[in-house]
């Protein structure tokens, strides 16, 4: 086969692949629409759960979802940031720097349940928090730290490097540096890692689900021992009734509402990461 017809054949496998996952993604969004978009009502998103979620709506556990989300990023930006910052600016090029980038892919490899389960351990019995929103946002905050660095370090990395040149110039002392040059140019990086680890908090429920969540009989937690309703645990336990229509409906609906959630802090994301792209090139 010669290197012409080799590359064909290679263009005709990868757009098969591209197209495939884009028909996924479609069908996953127009499914979703479809099944759930019935449930909806005029108050779905502002009405408390009745009857055992089968109706009214997903107010409280949107809420819910929301405070362990954020909770999750307060807790967790400032460790990401220090450490990128602390790899990128401070620390020399070699074997042990290339061996901290490659653990934080591990880590973000690592199944969601074993972060759970020792998350649980740490948080929940050693720290005594039990089951709580606190407990559960420890835990996401440790599951979105990779996704943050990453997408920090490659903010910070895409910087110019005429920024730095220019702050040394100027006399500017590495803290300085950072905090006069680098943080301000890296804005919309850091916005975007935000988002990132928003949407990532937001889509994990094994991890929560005996850490921090409960079915019913919360609505905003009152101390920090309280656990919080979840859309994610909300959505898996209606899904188990499939003898109550009801139920399937309403988890339907549950469901559209966390994966707009979810597309939306993507979009945002998106968005910010191409003005990052845009101003890197000017």
């Amino acid at each position: 086969m010669s290197a012409i017809a080799f590359e064909k054949v290679v263009r005709v496998i990868i757009g098969s692949i591209t197209f495939i996952i884009i028909g996924l993604l479609v069908a996953i969004f127009s499914i979703m629409f479809l099944k759930g978009f019935p449930a909806f009502h005029g108050d779905f998103l502002f009405a408390e759960s009745k009857d055992f979620g089968r109706a009214g709506g997903v107010f409280y556990q949107l809420v819910g979802t929301l405070i362990l989300m954020t909770t999750a990023v307060l807790l967790s930006l400032p460790v990401a940031l220090g450490s990128v910052l602390f790899q990128t600016e401070y620390m020399a090029p070699g074997k042990f720097k290339t061996l901290l980038a490659q653990l934080t892919y591990v880590l973000n490899a690592t199944p969601t349940i074993l972060f759970g389960l020792v998350g649980y351990l740490l948080f929940g019995v050693y720290l005594d928090t039990g089951v709580s929103w606190v407990t559960g946002s420890m835990i996401l905050a440790v599951m979105i730290l990779p996704t943050l660095q990453v997408s920090l370090r490659e903010a910070v990395e895409a910087l110019p490097q005429k920024y730095r040149e220019a702050g040394m110039a100027l006399g500017l002392t590495r803290s300085s540096q950072i905090r006069r040059v680098i943080l301000p140019q890296c804005f919309y990086g850091v916005v975007t890692g935000v988002l990132l680890g928003l949407a990532r908090a937001a889509g994990e429920t094994a991890a929560i689900m005996f850490t921090a969540t409960t079915f019913s009989g919360i609505q905003f937690p009152q101390s920090f021992s309280d656990p919080v309703p979840t859309l994610q645990t909300h959505i898996l336990i209606l899904a188990q009734e499939a003898a109550h229509p009801e139920s399937i409906a309403q988890a339907w609906g549950s469901g559209l509402v966390l994966l707009g959630l979810v597309f939306i802090l993507t979009l945002m994301a998106w968005v910010f990461r191409t003005r990052v792209v845009m101003e890197s090139d000017l």
